[in-house]
């Protein structure tokens, strides 16, 4: 019984992993949300549009696990006060706009 439940968390567990965090988010709201919240940090750390954050060579986010896990670390430090799906829908547009993570 054990070895049973312990295959079928490990299933369950490895579907969430690899499953895009982003998947349903819209990129159209993403941009606004984004763009209201983000850009003037971003502008204020890197200068320009603030977009040289997503397209440094060394960016911190390699994966969409780590950029869904950065978009709830900002959504946090800075309050924005984002629930899940609004961060999910800022990941989708990021994605789409710089990353293009599969």
């Amino acid at each position: 019984m054990k070895i049973l439940t312990a295959l079928f968390a490990a299933a369950i567990f490895s579907t969430t992993i690899h499953a895009a965090p982003f998947d349903k988010g819209d990129p159209k709201i993403g941009k606004g949300l984004h763009d209201k919240t983000c850009t003037s940090c971003h502008i204020s750390m890197y200068g320009g549009d603030g977009s040289k954050i997503y397209t440094r060579a060394d960016r911190k986010s390699k994966t969409a696990q780590q950029l869904a896990g950065r978009i709830s670390g900002c959504n946090a430090n800075t309050g924005a006060g984002w629930f899940p799906e609004d961060e999910a829908h800022v990941g989708a547009y990021l994605n789409q706009q710089y990353y293009k993570f599969k």
